[in-house]
């Protein structure tokens, strides 16, 4: 299992803009459609990586929770489908459907949305507030498959928890971990 780091981007970064097919509702989605007053988490995540597999019930679960709150999640999987065809459109609406998502999961054939946003790993987590300016980039909490950790999404949380009580996000932030983003020849 290849472990890539994410690339921590400068907090302060503005979110690049997106428009993208979501295999969930068959519409087309764009950043804007996902503005909200509270704020936005970007997750690069794919089918067939073990740090997803690991973590993904947890997504769906902070999705509901979060998502009630008034904060935003969006999913884009950008790996080379031709060779991972678990990434495939098909596959991931039958994930999302599976999981329950309550988040447009995004197909990003170009490869370009995770370029523009310096994705490197799945899973990639970004937080962007009300202007779209990153508070957020790093790991969803400590645990990682095989480990003795729980999933907790504590990292996240806490970050959300900070943009909700209107209190600033701590900088001090660990990189996320997983495998690297399948780029196209």
């Amino acid at each position: 299992m290849a472990r890539t780091p994410s690339r921590m981007i400068p907090l302060g970064s503005k979110a690049p803009s997106f428009t993208l097919p979501d295999v969930l509702s068959n519409e087309v989605v764009s950043l804007d459609d996902l503005r909200s007053d509270r704020a936005l988490v970007v997750m690069f995540i794919c089918n067939h990586c073990p740090f997803v597999k690991h973590v993904q019930d947890e997504l769906a679960r902070l999705a509901q929770e979060y998502g009630a709150k008034g904060i935003q999640f969006v999913a884009i999987s950008s790996n080379d489908v031709a060779q991972y065809p678990d990434d495939s459109p098909e596959k991931m609406r039958e994930l999302g459907q599976a999981l329950h998502f309550t988040f447009p999961y995004l197909y990003d054939e170009t490869q370009e949305v995770a370029k523009a946003y310096d994705a490197a790993c799945t899973p990639d987590f970004f937080v962007y507030d009300k202007e779209l300016r990153c508070v957020y980039r790093g790991q969803l909490d400590d645990s990682r498959p095989g480990g003795e950790v729980p999933v907790t999404g504590s990292d996240l949380r806490a970050a959300l928890d900070a943009v909700l009580a209107g209190r600033p996000v701590n900088p001090d932030q660990k990189p996320s971990l997983g495998c690297n983003i399948k780029w196209k020849d």
